[in-house]
């Protein structure tokens, strides 16, 4: 059949978290929550239901041994993730930000992008059962204008948004202009994730 697939967006998705990682990241997380009076108030203030150190603490891997760990491990995935998309780079990527995410049954975040980053992802630290998926969109949304949906047996590739599971010790990595999204947690338990730029 004379068609060809264009414009691929990669996306990466890997089990790279230990037990041991696990149980150390969520002791740190949960601390944080706990300490951090500038991060609730930010949480609060915008309406994040949970916390995040998203505006607040901005040196997690030297503050914390375990985030030390993790970003040791998000070096060789960015790193692997940079070679199967060919980025043509002068120097390798580096961690920019990276930040704690608890979020509270019932808790979402809407669609946004990562201005001013290369790759952004999130490592996943505790997914209780209904807790919800990562939304990615189809960047080409905004132009697509009069076209029409997908049929029902239609390829992942041709779909308008994925919804992509999210599992303790996961970490999903994508380029930062793909748009996504965080779907309501359902769930009955918190959800502890890392979220993170390179540049």
């Amino acid at each position: 059949m004379p068609v060809r697939t264009l414009f691929a967006t990669h996306f990466y998705e890997a089990d790279v978290g230990t037990p041991d990682l696990l149980e150390e990241l969520e002791a740190s997380c949960r601390l944080f929550a706990e300490e951090d009076r500038a991060g609730r108030a930010w949480s609060r203030d915008h309406g994040y239901k949970g916390y995040t150190s998203y505006a607040s603490l901005g040196d997690l891997p030297e503050r914390d041994p375990a985030f030390h760990d993790l970003k040791r491990l998000l070096d060789k995935e960015v790193k692997a993730f940079a070679r199967a998309c060919h980025f043509d780079l002068a120097k390798p990527l580096k961690l920019d930000s990276l930040w704690v995410n608890i979020l509270k049954p019932g808790g979402t975040h809407s669609g946004h992008i990562h201005p001013h980053s290369i790759v952004s992802g999130t490592f996943y630290v505790v997914v209780p059962p209904g807790s919800g998926a990562l939304k990615l969109e189809d960047p080409r949304l905004p132009m697509l204008m009069a076209a029409p949906g997908r049929s029902e047996d239609a390829p992942e590739h041709l779909l308008p948004f994925i919804y992509a599971e999210p599992a303790a010790g996961r970490v999903f990595l994508w380029e930062s202009w793909l748009r996504h999204e965080v779907m309501p947690n359902a769930g009955k338990g918190e959800r502890i994730s890392i979220s993170f730029n390179y540049r």
